[in-house]
């Protein structure tokens, strides 16, 4: 193609009027993971990336990020825009690829967003479409590759500089933000634009595109969603009043729940069974060691209705409880077309708490909440006791002092409620489930959507740069750490990410010993299979990366080192034991259990 002077190539150009339009629907952060065929993009979003009196006119103003491997890179976008919703509405962010596997990278992550709501905009580079099935080089089939876990796909043609061109991609990109945030929908999450480019891939001299005017841009209003209690002059059957329900009630919030859940348990006066990356985790009403306490008879056993809020990912007692037949379910689900309901049991689904459920009034039984309150505080100072000193698991040389609960429980202590505490998936999540007594909590964050052990340090580096002004800090196991140990790479150009990371390492998947495969009789195949055990230099990993690196092994190192994060990245490692982990577990139940028992009927 012979360019006219004074005119843009037709690729870099559409890629200018897209960063464009991007900024205009609010997005302030891009991912960009390098590559050739996406240069048009490259260029653009670097351009946009310069501070003030540098951009050059019409360009807006974007942060760019810039990481090596597309995977790191579209945990750090999920980051990014989990940090967008913890100060303010949520707000997408992109990331954007070359063409061939770098799509590919991108598919845990927006497995992740999928399932956790989370607004991702995934800007692909292609080949343009006569390439296509011709065996030309890192060309694959990109459209739809995603499959149902994308809000919007489109396979966007090359610019060709056609009329109208401008408009039709303003356009497009109206829709796919839309989309991303769920504007009419409720429902929240990634989208795709497969953008196929033709070279001249690079810009020449020629201005941006003008600002005004903007055919095709497009304004959506917000859908809203109506108390399904208000506007109605009768009461709607679907939705009791809150005094109706059978009592006993308690309250579940799992994952994403957010505060309503706290405010619906103290108004109504009923025990809260929150996850710590609910957002209601916190209260007089909260009950800390609720998964133990779900199998004693007078507690668990007792209850006949539940208010589920969020996503509840991990406690099987929670799951028994919630498939009961003997237990009304009333589901909140705000958005989106499905809703959580694993034991397929739900009595009733509701967009969101009635207003009326949420006044305050006198607690129909106020000795059920306090009988779990006395339980909680019994089973708090029972597992307590038995981490500071437990006989049956005395330290040796070979065998660390800290087990994973006991680390967990310094970094709870060490967590304020200014602070962002991201937390790994498998035994550190159960860990601070079972340990964390917050009077008001800090932000906690977790990859539940799939639960997956991906991208977690990639996630934490997101949410840091997103909440500059907030420290935070990323618990995750050893196995969780080597799979995401990328995420410590940064390029040179790149700023600095403020973040502590706190790594449980036993040398194995200790969380599989929790579970059924980690009973005696299978030990002949548990190590190899499930326990996969490492000797992993995790110091000379974090020496090669260029990251501040300490390793504690007693109570009082880690405490140490968790009270001066100091500036930058930093890994702490925490040697614990897994051998016992199973064992360790069985005695926390017993002692609850024998405390629970002890008190006064």
């Amino acid at each position: 193609m012979t360019r006219v002077p004074g005119t843009a190539a037709p690729a870099p150009h559409a890629a200018r009027v897209l960063v464009a339009e991007l900024a205009a629907h609010g997005v302030r952060d891009v991912v960009l993971a390098p590559g050739s065929r996406s240069a048009p993009l490259a260029y653009a979003l670097a351009e946009a990336a310069l501070p003030d009196g540098e951009r050059p006119a019409g360009a807006p103003a974007l942060r760019l990020h810039v990481r090596i491997d597309e995977r790191s890179a579209a945990f750090l976008a999920l980051g990014l825009a989990r940090a967008a919703a913890v100060d303010g509405p949520p707000r997408p962010v992109a990331v954007v690829t070359t063409s061939g596997t770098a799509v590919a990278n991108l598919h845990p992550a927006v497995l992740e967003a999928h399932h956790a709501g989370v607004p991702l905009v995934l800007l692909t580079a292609d080949r343009p479409h006569e390439l296509r099935g011709t065996g030309a080089n890192q060309t694959t089939v990109q459209a739809g590759i995603f499959g149902p876990a994308v809000r919007l796909d489109a396979d966007v043609p090359a610019p060709t500089g056609r009329p109208g061109e401008d408009r039709d991609l303003r356009h497009l990109v109206s829709r796919a933000l839309t989309a991303a945030l769920g504007t009419r929908t409720g429902d929240p999450g990634p989208v795709h634009l497969d953008l196929a480019y033709r070279e001249p891939l690079t810009p020449g001299t020629e201005p941006w595109p003008p600002t005004e005017p903007t055919p095709g841009r497009v304004r959506v209003v917000p859908r809203t969603t109506a108390d399904p209690a208000e506007g109605s002059t009768a009461p709607d059957p679907a939705v009791p009043d809150r005094a109706a329900l059978p009592g006993p009630v308690v309250v579940v919030a799992g994952d994403g729940a957010g505060p309503d859940a706290r405010r619906l348990a103290e108004a109504a006066g009923w025990p809260l069974l929150a996850e710590p990356s609910s957002g209601a985790r916190g209260g007089p009403t909260a009950v800390a060691a609720y998964r133990l306490l779900l199998g004693e008879p007078a507690l668990g056993g007792r209850v006949r209705s539940v208010v589920l809020l969020g996503r509840p990912t991990l406690s099987r007692p929670v799951g028994v409880l919630l498939g009961r037949d003997d237990v009304d379910l009333t589901v909140v689900a705000r958005a989106g077309s499905g809703w959580p309901d694993a034991g397929r049991a739900a009595d009733r689904v509701l967009p969101a708490l009635p207003a009326s459920w949420l006044a305050a009034a006198e607690p129909a039984d106020d000795g059920w909440l306090r009988a779990w309150q006395q339980a909680d505080a019994a089973a708090g100072a029972a597992v307590d006791a038995l981490l500071d000193d437990d006989p049956a698991a005395p330290p040796t040389r070979a065998t660390p002092p800290l087990t994973g609960p006991r680390a967990v429980r310094s970094v709870a202590a060490a967590t304020h409620p200014g602070d962002v505490l991201v937390i790994g998936s498998s035994n550190p999540v159960r860990d601070l489930d079972l340990v964390a007594r917050w009077p008001e909590p800090p932000v906690v964050l977790a990859n539940r959507g799939l639960a997956g052990i991906d991208g977690m340090l990639s996630t934490a580096a997101g949410v840091s740069l997103g909440l500059p002004r907030r420290r935070v800090r990323v618990v995750v196991g050893d196995l969780t750490f080597l799979h995401d140990v990328g995420g410590l790479l940064r390029p040179s150009t790149e700023p600095e990410v403020d973040l502590q990371v706190v790594v449980l390492n036993d040398a194995g998947g200790s969380i599989f010993a929790t579970l059924e495969h980690g009973a005696p009789e299978r030990a002949r195949t548990f190590e190899r299979v499930f326990g996969t055990p490492h000797a992993v230099d995790v110091a000379a990993l974090c020496a090669g990366y260029g990251v501040r690196h300490v390793r504690v092994s007693d109570p009082v190192a880690l405490d140490a080192a968790l009270a001066a994060p100091g500036r930058g990245t930093s890994v702490v490692e925490v040697r614990v034991d897994r051998a016992d982990r199973r064992g360790l577990g069985e005695r926390l139940v017993a002692a609850v259990r024998a405390a629970v028992a002890d008190l006064p009927a």
